[in-house]
């Protein structure tokens, strides 16, 4: 089995969960991915607690065969309390979602490990894994992070989410990808950016949520991200431009996406076989 395509919530940010899921089988995209909870000041998200929502976009994909591959977001801080995200839980389960984006925001490592790990055993009763970003600006900042935290509760459900932005923009190496035991990466998240940027947290902040570039549209060394990865993942293509949304239909970028997504592959297999 070779890869398979997930259209990330915030590609197609502005499309309601049952758009989004018509709008990613007609892009050609084996999953969608759906935002539960806010990442920040966004939000809130009306599929967990509109029931006629849910039923809609069950219906889609249903109808489509597009599945969930993830739902977002479990933000782990210092007062993170497992028993509360229940409701997320149970929302996704219905979803039929495989995995959890998660971020660590508290600096407590040994907290953090209590709380992740208990967290994990709450999505694998609902069968779920619990995915952990590594992103530059919070309490774990790259991937060697991650992968101490996953180590650390050691529990079938953990894993460590890759991100190209945040591979390019943390002290992160493609060897320390490789070296992860391939059963942690559950999917990963492809976009694309400039090789020159602001490292500030705020900068850093604006173009995760704000700013990506298509796969192949920047300076991002794909050949030896793929490389790294485990051949059979689902690849979320996570390309946030809130500023097209206004002049391109979300069915054009999605198409857009997938195009230059199965080009950069097409040229990194190309590549490493040069």
């Amino acid at each position: 089995m070779g890869y398979r395509y997930s259209l990330a919530f915030l590609t197609v940010a502005e499309l309601a969960p049952p758009e989004a899921v018509r709008v990613a089988a007609e892009a050609g995209f084996d999953f969608v991915g759906l935002r539960l909870l806010p990442a920040g000041a966004d939000g809130p998200y009306p599929i967990m607690t509109d029931k006629a929502l849910l039923e809609e976009t069950r219906r889609a994909v249903r109808e489509t065969g597009v599945g969930v591959a993830d739902v977002e977001i479990i933000r782990i801080t210092p007062d993170f309390r497992p028993e509360e995200t229940v409701a997320f839980l149970e929302r996704g389960a219905e979803l039929g979602a495989r995995n959890i984006l998660t971020a660590g925001y508290d600096p407590d490592m040994s907290r953090m490990t209590d709380s992740y790990g208990a967290f994990c055993e709450l999505a694998h009763q609902h069968g779920m894994t619990a995915d952990l970003e590594f992103m530059p600006w919070t309490d774990i900042p790259d991937v060697a992070a991650a992968a101490a935290q996953v180590r650390a509760v050691d529990h079938p459900a953990a894993g460590v989410l890759v991100d190209a932005l945040h591979v390019q923009r943390s002290a992160t190496t493609f060897e320390e990808i490789a070296a992860l035991d391939p059963a942690w990466i559950h999917y990963a998240q492809l976009c694309d950016a400039p090789a020159r940027y602001d490292p500030s947290p705020e900068a850093l902040i604006a173009t995760a949520r704000g700013n990506r570039l298509m796969p192949g549209d920047g300076d991002f060394d794909f050949t030896s991200l793929l490389a790294a990865l485990p051949k059979d993942i689902v690849l979320s293509v996570e390309v946030a431009q809130p500023h097209r949304a206004g002049e391109t239909p979300a069915l054009q970028r999605a198409i857009e996406a997938m195009e230059k997504t199965r080009a950069v592959i097409s040229r990194a297999r190309g590549e490493a076989c040069s």
